[in-house]
This record gives structure tokens, C-alpha cells and sequence, in this order.
């Protein structure tokens, strides 16, 4: 047995006559009679207190610890009284991803994970937990796709507790718990009426917006970072150097999505959407930190800003104007009194996106250099969402015969046509 069972209320004492006897101690009848103790891995005493009639109960759990460490699954009973709360929060406090990405997984553990696991010790989880946390997930966010997002980051959370020796197994894993399905279903192009729809329903000032999203496939926050200097209208190509984006909850700015600066053809009906508009709407010169929230300030002269001056924050952006303008164009219903417009992920402004990529691809632009211009790491990521976009060979063939016939004096008589 490792360590030994002490008994709190008793202590051994030699009697005049050199007899051992028990006598009961100043404790005798208060508190958790029995304390088991050992040395753990660390070398250090370690202990856990049994109340009266339970020193069965102490010696199996020593039994227990003892088989415990002698097979390295042991786990220090302290570490495994942490709750998810204070894990996770040390968790998010050393990681060392991109400011980004660390704020997304931030919102996700502390939005959607902490209220329903957070004062839950992570030695007492077990697959039901996460089960009936998934449940109420399901309620909250109707998206699959995101769900899978959190769940990933609340797994990773407990794989690291795993690995920390505050838990046995990552609950997560177990056999009985299903991720979140994938966002299975194929991108849906908006058609072009619905496009200038919405870009018709937006303000004058941010009109423009549409044709660098769904004419050049700029992302929302490049749109918002985008500084008059890069458009070069006498070369035809504008330059993706930089985005806007939000940094606990400070507006920043940064280099684009994984640091992948790229140059977009700029089209020509494009480049006089953008004059008009810098006509109409003068770029104003806006200040931010470059980078981090404690950056050096950089200023520079952007086609969008708010009323007044200054970046344009997405979330303003996305609740007071783009949405509204989504009910106008009738993409969404309009909400009820007092409720807010429903979630529209898929029509986003990264629907812009998608509505240009279709547009290259029914033209004939290949995945590789729409995988360059979209500014994607990978062209085979390209390829995985896009591929339904792209031309059958059926299609290819119908176009070609139909482009031999074109300015042809009569249709094809039959098969004799073909052999002359």
C-alpha cells in the first residue's frame, strides 16, 4: 500500500507500565477522522481526508492510487479539483497563436463553454457531461459548422489537461460523444439580382463595398482596411496589403489572413465604381495600432469609415447596416418588434466572396489562380470549396459546338450538316 492511514481520533501512547494504549486525541469526535497519506511522483506528502467509518474506503483509495502510479496514470487529486473555469482560463493565457485566432477560440470557450462546464472539477467528467453540454449547444448555436469549431476548441482544452496530468482521459474523445457534423451542405452563389439587391439597400458611402467584395474578393476586413494608395488604377491591380480587424475588442491593423499579402486584378467596371466613389466620399486618414492593441500607430487614408471619421467595426457594420439591408433585399425576413434579425452566417459579406470565385468559374479561370486571388494558402482548399462551381464536361462540350455555330447563317440541318 503506498503511505498509510492515520487516525485523527486516536493516538498511540506508552502507560507507566511500558503498555501501548490508544487514547483518544483533542480532535476525538470532530472533523474527518481518518487521513490517508503518501508521497506522490513529485516527492512531496501529499493526503486525503475519510470521515468516521470509512477507513475501508481510505485504504482502497490508496490501494488504488498505488496501482495508479505504478502504471503512470496517476493524477494528483488537488489538480483534479480544478474546474474547467480555471483550467481553461490558464489554457487561453498561454497560448501563442496569432492574436486572432486567439481571441476567436477566447469567445468560444468563454461564450459557449465556461457557463455550462466551467464549475465543474475536471477530474469529475465523464462522456454524459459533454453529451448534455452538446444538447444545450445545439439550442444556443443552430450553425453545425461552429458548433464543430467549439467543440474542437474545448477538446483541445481537455487534451491539454490530459497531458497536464489534471484528468485520465479527454471526454471528449469517448466513444459515445459525436463532434458536431461538418458544414456539409455545398455554397450556394448568391445569383447576380440578389448581389446588387443588397448593394442597392446599403448607404451611398458603402456601396462600393459590394464590388470589392463580390469584383475583386476582398474579405470584410480588407474591404474596411482598404487604403486608397493600393488601387492601382493605371496598372490594373490592387494590392492586398492590410485588413481592419478587432483585437480584444480594440480596432487594429494587421496584414491580411495569414500574412498572405497578395495583388487582385482590379476590372475596369470596378475601378470606376471605386473613382465615383472616392469623388462622392474623399478617403479620410484613420490612425490604429499595427498588429496588437499595443502596436505602433500607423495612419492611413481609407475608402470606408464611419460617420465622423474612423475604422469601421464589423459588428456595427453587420447589425445596423448590412443586415437591414439583407431584409430590404429580401434575403432574410425582417425581425419582430424588439427582436433582433435572425442569424444569417451564409449571407455574411463572405457570401461576396463566393459570388466572385462562382463568377471566375464560370468564366473559365482556373482553381490556381483563383486560389491567388481569394488569397487561400492552398489551392486544394480552393478545390474542396469550390469544385460544384466548376464547369462539367458536359457543359465545356455544349459551349464549344454551340461557339462553332455561333454566327452561323441557320441552325444545323442533321447529320449530313456535320459531314460536309
Amino acid at each position: 500500500m503506498a503511505g498509510h492511514i492515520q487516525d485523527r481520533w486516536y493516538k498511540t501512547e506508552t502507560d507507566p507500565n511500558g503498555k501501548t494504549i490508544r487514547v483518544k486525541t483533542e480532535r476525538y469526535g470532530s472533523g474527518m477522522r481518518y487521513r490517508a497519506r503518501y508521497i506522490g511522483p513529485d516527492g512531496t506528502e501529499k493526503s486525503q481526508s475519510f470521515p468516521d467509518g470509512k477507513k475501508r474506503l481510505a485504504e482502497n483509495w490508496l490501494t488504488k492510487l498505488k496501482a495508479d502510479m505504478d502504471g503512470g496514470r496517476f493524477i494528483d487529486p488537488k489538480a483534479g479539483r480544478t474546474t474547467f473555469r480555471q483550467y481553461a482560463e490558464k489554457w487561453l493565457a498561454a497560448q501563442t497563436t496569432d492574436m486572432t485566432t486567439r481571441e476567436s477560440v477566447s469567445v468560444q470557450i468563454r461564450r459557449h463553454a465556461i457557463p455550462y462546464l466551467g464549475t465543474r472539477p475536471l477530474g469529475s467528467f465523464k462522456p454524459e457531461h459533454i453529451r448534455d453540454w452538446l444538447s444545450e449547444l445545439e439550442r444556443a448555436v443552430p450553425a453545425s459548422s461552429y458548433r464543430r469549431v467549439i467543440f474542437a476548441s474545448v477538446s483541445a482544452v481537455f487534451t491539454a489537461a490530459v497531458e497536464d496530468d489534471y484528468l485520465h482521459r479527454n471526454p471528449c474523445k469517448a466513444s459515445t460523444v459525436k463532434a458536431p457534423a461538418p458544414g456539409g451542405s455545398r455554397i450556394v452563389p448568391w445569383a447576380r439580382q440578389r448581389t446588387f439587391a443588397v448593394r442597392a439597400a446599403l448607404p451611398p458611402e458603402y456601396q462600393a463595398m459590394v464590388d470589392l467584395g463580390g469584383g475583386c474578393g476582398l474579405r470584410q476586413g480588407e474591404i474596411f482596411g482598404l487604403p486608397v494608395e493600393e488601387i492601382g488604377f493605371d496598372t490594373g491591380w490592387l494590392n492586398v496589403v492590410n485588413q481592419v480587424k478587432v483585437v480584444d475588442g480594440k480596432l487594429i491593423f494587421a496584414r491580411p489572413k495569414r500574412d498572405k499579402e497578395r495583388d487582385v486584378p482590379l476590372p475596369d467596371l470596378v475601378a470606376h465604381v471605386l473613382k465615383k466613389h472616392i469623388e462622392a466620399h474623399p478617403p479620410v486618414r484613420v490612425t490604429l495600432p499595427w498588429q496588437r492593441p499595443d502596436g505602433a500607430l500607423v495612419t492611413k487614408r481609407l475608402l470606408f469609415t464611419r460617420p465622423g471619421g474612423g475604422a469601421v467595426r464589423r459588428t456595427d457594420f453587420n447589425t445596423r447596416l448590412w443586415k437591414p439591408a439583407l431584409v430590404t433585399a429580401g434575403v432574410i425576413p425582417e425581425p419582430k418588434p424588439g427582436e433582433r434579425h435572425q442569424a444569417a452566417r451564409e449571407h455574411g459579406m463572405h457570401a461576396l466572396r463566393h459570388f466572385y470565385a462562382s463568377v471566375l468559374l464560370d468564366a473559365g479561370e482556373s482553381i490556381k489562380a483563383l486560389s491567388t486571388y481569394l488569397g487561400h494558402t492552398d489551392a486544394g482548399f480552393t478545390l474542396r470549396v469550390y469544385t460544384h462551381l466548376l464547369p462539367s464536361s458536359e457543359g465545356r462540350t455544349r459551349k464549344a459546338v454551340d461557339s462553332m455555330y455561333a454566327g452561323t447563317d441557320s441552325a444545323p440541318d442533321g447529320p449530313e450538316t456535320a459531314q460536309d
